[in-house]
């Protein structure tokens, strides 16, 4: 019982007394026979006065409510309804690419402005909504490199220019993409730049390789100790270690304090 209320009409002299309940106990209180409704009804009879007495079912439901309680409604439903539904993979897949595509346009932002200040002309990442997939981590890095538009009222993208590897850690598997734009294609190959960083873990492979974009997994192994998430902050340092070879990518002077590393937790949402 959620409520027991008495109403009074001070014009025709009658009153009720309401019993508010959950539409899902009505079932169960009516097959008791809404108990204590009989000792209640025959108690009002016996009253000096009371000329008639009825009984009616209402059906009650909130018309308007504050924004706090109608998101708390909407919230509530929402899940209801995502309970019973079944589930789509089609439109899981969609609203998940949304996701991917938001975080990787705003990483392209995050990116542009870092590399700017640091004179970088390539750098190294990681993103989570990809959640290891590669597919997916591919859409973000495309995400990145398109191109910003300043009539937007939140700039998205914008680091085409700048050479990157990004990698997301799943439960599975550990995703990578590798991006050389035209102009550092000369100092820079992509595939090999991949390649090298994969080879540092068992069962590293290149699964795409061109010019400008190259992809590719570490598949997670238990028994070796090889988890998405722990390898790959080590994984970020070994890309920008060859790109410190090659001349691409500052010096750390032997203090490892100085060492260049973004994953998620350093680019708030």
């Amino acid at each position: 019982v959620l409520s027991v209320q008495r109403v009074v009409c001070g014009g025709c002299l009658d009153f009720k007394v309401i019993t508010k309940l959950p539409a899902a106990a009505f079932e169960a209180w009516e097959k008791a026979g809404f108990a204590p409704e009989a000792e209640f009804l025959k108690a009002l009879g016996e009253i000096k006065g009371i000329e008639s007495i009825e009984t009616q079912t209402y059906t009650l439901e909130e018309v308007k409510l504050s924004k706090k309680d109608a998101k708390k409604a909407a919230e509530k439903k929402e899940k209801e309804d995502a309970k019973g539904a079944p589930v789509d993979p089609e439109k899981e897949r969609k609203d998940k690419l949304k996701k991917v595509v938001k975080e990787g346009g705003k990483r392209g932002v995050e990116i542009e402005g870092a590399a700017d200040m640091g004179g970088l002309q390539f750098f190294c990442t990681s993103v989570e909504f990809p959640d290891g997939d590669v597919e997916l981590l591919l859409e973000s890095v495309k995400a990145m490199n398109a191109k910003s538009d300043p009539s937007e009222e939140e700039r998205k993208g914008g680091s085409g220019h700048i050479g990157k590897m990004v990698f997301s850690a799943g439960a599975e598997q550990l995703a990578v993409v590798a991006y050389v734009p035209a102009e550092k294609q000369g100092e820079l190959v992509c595939e090999e730049w991949l390649k090298k960083v994969l080879s540092v873990q068992p069962g590293g492979k290149v699964l795409s390789a061109s010019a400008d974009l190259s992809t590719g997994s570490i598949p997670t192994d238990a028994d070796k100790g090889i988890f998405p998430l722990k390898i790959k902050e080590g994984l970020i340092i070994e890309a920008n270690n060859f790109l410190r070879a090659k001349g691409l990518f500052p010096e750390d002077n032997d203090d490892d304090d100085d060492e260049m590393v973004f994953g998620d937790d350093d680019f708030p949402s």
